[in-house]
């Protein structure tokens, strides 16, 4: 069964893990721009990084794997935190997004909930709508479901396209904030935010649609197969293979497919 990851921060992997996601049935990624472990202090580091995974991580994703490779461009919430630098980001973030395979604006959202914070997400949210591309937005590690519920608030306020957004990292605390906006609802397998268990659960509860599942297979204790392995459970739990691959392939195809970069075959 054909897979699209559509949260995998590749650069953060081996190329024999692009072999392994590929062999596991995921012929499609996406990699949004993210926290690498430690602050960048200089603009240019987040120039240098884009250029990364815009031009080297596709290619090493088609020359090691034979994997279609994707890329949403930001400034993520915690290094909005330093102003003056942020600023400097943001000012060139319209250049990288009419670049060729980037689909979207991500990720995005809030870290610690500051001001600074609130006002880069509200600015790339504007961005994002002025090209009319998709949006991944990352709620918060902690006070999750206060985050989730000002992150709602503060697209509702934009008056964003929620059809074009997809609110990711969901818990069993925040998922009937996410359900009730008309965004995407995105579960992250991975230590620390949901359990493949957990999140099956959360499908059966409340139906695929609009439904997304991701590894984001970082730098941290992650799986690039977190999504395969997700597939292989929903299937020995019974589950229909189309309804499966509604949430495996057909969703992520449907929600990027907004983008005009996006042309991955169905």
């Amino acid at each position: 069964m054909r897979i699209i990851d559509p949260h995998m921060h590749m650069v953060s992997r081996s190329s024999d893990d692009y072999e392994r996601a590929r062999r596991a049935g995921i012929e499609c990624c996406i990699e949004p721009a993210f926290w690498s472990g430690t602050d960048k202090r200089h603009a240019e580091s987040f120039f240098d990084y884009f250029e990364q995974i815009i031009d080297f991580e596709t290619d090493r994703a088609e020359r090691a794997a034979g994997m279609d490779h994707y890329v949403t461009i930001a400034l993520e919430p915690k290094e909005a935190n330093y102003p003056e630098m942020a600023d400097r980001v943001m000012e060139r973030i319209p250049e990288y997004l009419d670049r060729e395979n980037v689909v979207g604006v991500g990720e995005i959202g809030l870290d610690q909930g500051t001001d600074e914070e609130e006002e880069a997400f509200r600015r790339q949210l504007r961005m994002a709508e002025e090209r009319e591309l998709p949006v991944i937005v990352h709620t918060p590690h902690e006070n999750k479901p206060e985050g989730t519920e000002r992150l709602v608030e503060l697209i509702e306020d934009e008056g964003a396209t929620q059809e074009r957004i997809i609110i990711d990292h969901n818990t069993v605390d925040t998922v009937e904030t996410a359900v009730a906006t008309d965004c995407w609802v995105g579960f992250t397998l991975y230590p620390g935010k949901i359990e493949a268990e957990a999140a099956i659960d959360l499908l059966e509860e409340h139906g695929t649609d609009k439904m997304i599942l991701n590894s984001a297979a970082d730098w941290d204790p992650s799986d690039p197969l977190a999504v395969p392995k997700a597939r292989d459970k929903m299937l020995d739990r019974g589950w229909d293979r189309d309804a499966v691959r509604k949430v495996v392939f057909d969703n992520p195809y449907e929600f990027f497919d907004q983008s005009p970069n996006f042309d991955y075959e169905r």
